[in-house]
């Protein structure tokens, strides 16, 4: 076997793949994890795999299962026992906890009472500009400073974000380089804890990362604009900032990315290694010099594709 070895130090570069068990892997997911297998193993690193069911009402029954065998049927293998979101919930309240203990002249976290009519209906009131995907920038009606909840019951939870230059956030992506994005006008203060009690995916990410000790953040390209989120989250809370790649999107033949909400067929793993072979091939940018030889097995594909990801690091 010719498979890269996982790491012998703890202490060094930790990744992870995090998929939502909605549905099986499909071609577009199993190229995100490969691409964050590919760079753990380049930089000698660990692969962890989290499972991110904190959102219950779309999570399939036995679908984590099905991801975790379809990656080891394409020798994806994580170097620590899987984690679950869904058996985290107490180090999730902590950090709110934490935010509500914060000092500063405000809290960070406040309940929200607004529903999303009520949010449309100011925004149309306000002229607020839409966020990217059609969200709502949430125009600040529950904080404090506002009147707070107006009487009403609390829904949910928010964090404030920074007003005007304060809440540029700014960072370095590893493929795109230069980010920035002011949290204010692109987003408003953002929901940490849902209506429906269930945590929300920006806090979620942000706790796991931190106490899973994850140095680097690879994926796709779509998530590019929640990092400026993270990396708020991260900053009050005084956790560690990692490292941000996001790859290129796989698209369908009709142009629209891969995603089980479009229907993507689930992974073909009839032959494992024609399949990681074609997802490789996606990732050829990052694979400079690399090419599929006939035949090759599937561990053989892997380690040529590791070595092409390196030489990819040297020269940048």
């Amino acid at each position: 076997m010719n498979r890269p070895a996982p790491p012998a130090s703890p202490g060094g570069y930790r990744g992870r793949f995090a998929p939502s068990p909605t549905g099986p892997l499909h071609a577009g997911s199993l190229v995100a994890a490969l691409a964050s297998w590919l760079d753990a193993r380049a930089h000698g690193g660990a692969w962890l795999v989290r499972i991110e069911d904190v959102d219950t009402p779309r999570c399939v029954p036995g679908a984590d299962e099905v991801i975790l065998g379809q990656l080891a049927a394409c020798g994806l293998t994580p170097d620590e026992p899987p984690v679950w979101q869904s058996q985290r919930g107490h180090l999730y309240q902590a950090a709110l906890d934490r935010l509500l203990a914060l000092d500063g002249g405000h809290r960070w976290a406040y309940p929200c009472a607004c529903s999303r009519a009520d949010i449309a209906r100011a925004h149309e009131l306000a002229g607020h500009p839409k966020a990217r995907h059609g969200e709502l920038v949430y125009p600040g009606t529950c904080r404090p400073e506002n009147g707070g909840l107006h009487g009403r019951p609390a829904r949910a939870w928010r964090l404030r974000v920074p007003d005007g230059q304060a809440g540029v956030i700014t960072w370095h992506d590893r493929r795109l380089g230069l980010q920035q994005q002011a949290l204010g006008t692109a987003v408003g203060d953002f929901v940490v804890k849902r209506a429906d009690g269930l945590w929300a995916y920006q806090l979620a990410v942000v706790v796991d990362d931190a106490e899973q000790g994850i140095t680097d953040v690879v994926r796709g390209e779509d998530l590019t604009d929640n990092t400026p989120r993270q990396l708020h989250l991260q900053r009050l809370l005084g956790l560690p900032e990692p490292r941000y790649l996001h790859t290129p999107l796989v698209n369908g033949d009709n142009g629209e990315k891969l995603s089980k909400q479009n229907g993507a067929a689930a992974l073909d793993l009839t032959d494992p290694a024609r399949t990681v072979r074609t997802a490789l091939m996606a990732l050829a940018a990052s694979l400079p010099g690399w090419s599929p030889t006939d035949g090759a097995s599937l561990s053989e594909l892997l380690a040529s594709a590791v070595a092409a990801w390196r030489n990819g690091l040297n020269a940048r």
